[in-house]
């Protein structure tokens, strides 16, 4: 028969696949079967919802099981993360079994144990977090998964072995060259592109080509800041872009040379979202 715990977590993934109409088998199954609470510290836990904050009555674990954020680190805004938001990103991504990914600022590795399911025992995952106690503290609770391999650093820096998928799970005003330099061509970027303050987006960008990524941007998120990654000159420029339009014309992101022009969304240094269709990836012959 199956636990009391057993049947919230299956109800929970049920909610989230209500919710975000979750089409990947593997990701449903991965949320499921993870057990949360072992990425969040021991009860009552404080969690953030609909109504505000407030702590759960007692350490039963069948709390978490719910669509609602799990605080980390009050003070300093860190949280578990939203689970319906995270299962529809994941979901885009596509993600295959044998499939090496990195992600980047893991926190605690909730997601990236639920990513490490669906990659299955053949696929890779590298994690990392800058913090060195929450590095830690992924380290001892993704023991489960051989898979994955925690390291403490800063994720802005690189360089990175090549990836099929990279995700990154704390705010930057614009795709960084390490990230980008380890895409494998058809390879997917999920990033939040956030200003310093106010409401972002999430970037998802498939590599085309040398120097070209379709882009989709899908606007409605926060993320506390990735060290490394924020330019308060972008961050202004970012903020008019999205006040305009909220990402909705952009199709590309160009990494080749050229002056601004009438398709740059948002121009920068050696990068540019672009309202212009990407440029696609052709196999060597």
């Amino acid at each position: 028969m199956n636990t009391a715990i057993e049947v919230a977590r299956q109800a929970y993934a049920e909610e989230l696949r209500s919710l975000t109409h979750m089409a990947s088998p593997a990701l449903f199954a991965a949320f499921a079967k993870v057990p949360r609470e072992r990425f969040v510290g021991p009860g009552p836990w404080r969690i953030r919802g609909r109504d505000g904050h407030w702590s759960t009555e007692n350490e039963d674990a069948r709390h978490l099981y719910d669509n609602v954020l799990v605080n980390l680190d009050e003070a300093k805004g860190i949280n578990n993360g939203q689970p319906s938001m995270w299962a529809a990103f994941l979901d885009q991504l596509g993600v295959r079994a044998g499939d090496h990914l990195l992600h980047l600022g893991c926190g605690t590795g909730y997601y990236t144990a639920i990513l490490a399911e669906v990659v299955g025992p053949q696929g890779r995952i590298t994690a990392v977090e800058i913090d060195k106690a929450i590095a830690e503290r992924a380290r001892i609770a993704l023991a489960s998964w051989p898979q994955v391999n925690v390291r403490c650093c800063n994720g802005a820096r690189g360089p990175f072995e090549p990836a099929d998928v990279i995700v990154v799970s704390a705010g930057a005003t614009h795709p960084l060259p390490s990230w980008l330099a380890a895409l494998k061509p058809g390879g997917k970027l999920l990033f939040p592109l956030t200003p310093d303050s106010g409401i972002g987006a999430m970037a998802l960008l498939t590599r085309k080509s040398e120097e070209a990524f379709q882009a989709q941007l899908m606007f409605g998120v926060q993320f506390i800041p990735f060290s490394g990654a924020h330019d308060p000159h972008v961050s202004a420029w970012l903020s008019s872009a999205l006040h305009r339009d909220k990402g909705m014309a952009v199709r590309s992101l160009r990494c080749d040379a050229h002056n601004k022009e009438d398709t740059c969304w948002l121009h920068g240094e050696g990068w540019c979202f672009s309202t212009r269709e990407p440029v696609h990836f052709k196999p060597a012959a």
